[in-house]
């Protein structure tokens, strides 16, 4: 016999605006390589905390992390651009954390659409 998970029309609605909040994430990294980014970043912050539900916190957690990782990648990215050896190791370096970051996008969308939370 299989189980299905109900849930209320509150963590619905918030359940939504997390996929929605994943669609934005993605587009910003294909349009901008994740430069606007910091626009979904700031709705993460601001609704992680007005859910009850620990399923749609731990999605939000998991794009803020995911946000501040590639960030951190980028940085070091950029930071190789100014040294000669590193400029051939930089385009590596962006190209890996665009990669990791769409995994991470893609991977936290599947999880919420089978209602499974993200590791914290």
């Amino acid at each position: 016999m299989s189980q299905q998970l109900v849930l209320d029309s509150a963590t619905e609605d918030a359940k939504q605006l997390v996929r929605i909040l994943y669609l934005v994430h993605g587009a910003t990294l294909v349009l901008s390589l994740g430069t606007l980014s910091f626009l979904p970043l700031i709705v993460n912050y601001l609704k992680r905390n007005d859910t009850d539900s620990a399923l749609i916190r731990s999605h939000h957690s998991w794009m803020i992390r995911s946000f501040w990782y590639y960030v951190l990648w980028s940085a070091v990215g950029w930071f190789l651009v100014l040294t000669i050896i590193g400029l051939l190791v930089a385009w590596l370096v962006f190209f890996l954390a665009v990669v990791w970051k769409a995994y991470r996008l893609i991977r936290g969308f599947l999880d919420l659409n089978s209602n499974k939370p993200m590791p914290v």
